[in-house]
């Protein structure tokens, strides 16, 4: 019997019936490619174009611009039901509930309807590429430039560990417009990939999501229109980041709920079907004990998550409540299915088995989207 848990109370029936689609197109699109993929680094491109024929992309952006017209709690469930059926090598997450929310955001009235409907149906995959070879969470040390010229930006710089990199048509790419003014000095300027001077490295080889495409990108005198700019001017791309990252850490959030949850259907399972000494290991106190405290571990967890997501939905989510999010649920994660694999013995270190699987894939939890200690120290300063 799976982990009994209540329903999520922002749940409705249009949610509920959106996560039966989400669940069938994870089966029958995600689930039966998981070791090719992992083997090739990368999703098929036409999943993409798959997914947006059924509606599952830009699931929260508005239906002008070619979007399914919901709200995060739409794209809540998606992440959710991908979590659940084991598949980590889609970058749905970044397409979806970044990428696409800073072209909602920040982009001009006429670049909105060039992109957005692009990107609903799958014609474009949607990246964004903060983190360079020398700079992961200290933003404001990037050190690709973009130069005004004329009606044109010229681009230089390199950056890394890009998810969607290999797919991707379109890069929100964190650049320096100003390298004198710090923060204000940051901005984000939107790269087609078709553009000359812009090419893609290595497809990363990880110890977890394999079968994510995550890339080097490289930019080289790359000149894009400077109506690509997203904001009404330059230097704004700092603060753009500080009010999209929370959305971001939510995502994190809500697939580490879900992946604890199944991690301990997953070993429930198991646990009762495998048998030692003669007993199913089950039955076993440690065995008991350890899972008693993963299943509260998950209750506390979704309960805590249902409360953002809630705040999230009105507006109120703020920087350090999405920090705690990320840093509770991540954290949890990471030990609640380390806990498992131990249950499960040597065949919890075979990668053959989905909990093994899922333990390497969630260790980066606790490091993209900003770091725990990063996280501890935002939640600081607020005390």
């Amino acid at each position: 019997m799976p982990l009994q848990l209540p329903k999520s109370s922002w749940s409705t029936t249009e949610l509920e019936d959106l996560r039966e689609l989400s669940r069938s197109f994870m089966q029958k699109e995600l689930v039966p490619h998981q070791e090719r993929w992992a083997a090739e680094k990368k999703v098929d491109r036409e999943l993409w174009n798959k997914a947006g024929e059924v509606g599952l992309l830009c699931l929260s952006i508005p239906e002008e611009y070619g979007g399914g017209g919901g709200t995060f709690a739409h794209e809540a469930v998606l992440y959710e039901e991908q979590a659940r059926s084991g598949d980590s090598a889609w970058g749905v997450t970044v397409h979806n509930g970044i990428v696409a929310h800073y072209l909602s955001a920040y982009a001009s009235e006429e670049k909105k309807r060039e992109w957005l409907p692009k990107m609903a149906s799958g014609e474009m995959v949607g990246a964004i590429a903060m983190t360079e070879p020398g700079t992961g969470s200290d933003l404001q040390g990037i050190k690709t430039r973009a130069v005004r010229d004329g009606d044109h930006y010229v681009i230089n710089g390199a950056k890394t560990f890009i998810t969607n990199g290999f797919h991707a048509d379109l890069v929100v790419v964190a650049v320096k417009t100003d390298p004198e003014a710090g923060a204000q000095g940051v901005s984000l300027v939107v790269v087609e990939t078709d553009t000359p001077g812009f090419r893609r490295g290595r497809v990363l080889d990880k110890v977890g999501l394999k079968g994510q495409d995550t890339a080097e990108l490289f930019f080289d005198d790359v000149r894009v229109p400077a109506a690509n700019l997203l904001g009404d001017a330059e230097g704004q791309g700092f603060f753009q980041l500080m009010l999209q990252l929370p959305q971001e850490r939510l995502i994190i959030a809500v697939t580490a709920v879900a992946g604890l949850e199944a991690a301990v259907d997953l070993t429930l399972e198991y646990t009762k079907e495998r048998t030692a000494f003669g007993r199913p290991i089950f039955n076993f106190q440690n065995t008991k004990f350890t899972l008693a405290e993963a299943a509260t571990e998950a209750a506390v967890s979704r309960a805590f998550l249902d409360q953002c997501i809630e705040r999230h939905l009105k507006g109120e989510l703020d920087v350090q409540g999405a920090a705690m999010a990320k840093l509770w649920t991540t954290e949890r994660v990471n030990k609640v299915i380390d806990d498992c694999v131990q249950l499960f013995g040597g065949y919890g270190y075979m990668t053959e088995y989905p909990i093994a699987r899922a333990w390497a894939d969630v260790r980066i939890s606790r490091i993209f989207g900003g770091t725990s200690e990063i996280m501890k120290e935002i939640i600081s300063r607020t005390l």
